[in-house]
């Protein structure tokens, strides 16, 4: 009985984490925002951006994993890889208004932009 339950629980917080958690988004005020990249998480990993204006992600990667080295912005076709606790900047272009999303080459690690 104690093992169903407990394996009830586990497929819960499962659910919640990969599906239903939605971090808060974080609003950018100046060109630049740091994002750090550790345990397996984007912080903060939901932006959001004011429309047409050019803006400066800054990356600081302490996650060792593999899955981490590198960050994704599909629908922009931008692709970089983050050194270990080093800081790499990645430049945006204006953006149109919309949702982006960025990830690991595996898609493990999920953030997204918010254009407003």
């Amino acid at each position: 009985m104690f093992i169903n339950l407990l394996g009830l629980a586990l497929i819960i917080f499962i659910v919640w984490w990969f599906w239903l958690y939605k971090p808060e988004k974080t609003k950018v005020l100046d060109d630049e925002i740091t994002i750090t990249v550790e345990n397996g998480v984007y912080q903060p990993a939901n932006i959001t951006l004011p429309a047409n204006k050019a803006v400066s992600l800054r990356f600081i990667r302490k996650d060792a994993s593999p899955c981490a080295s590198t960050v994704v912005f599909d629908g922009l076709e931008i692709s970089q890889e983050l050194p270990l606790n080093k800081a790499q900047v990645v430049s945006l272009p204006p953006l149109e208004r919309g949702e982006y999303a960025f990830t690991c080459q595996m898609q493990m690690y999920k953030g997204s932009i918010s254009v407003q």
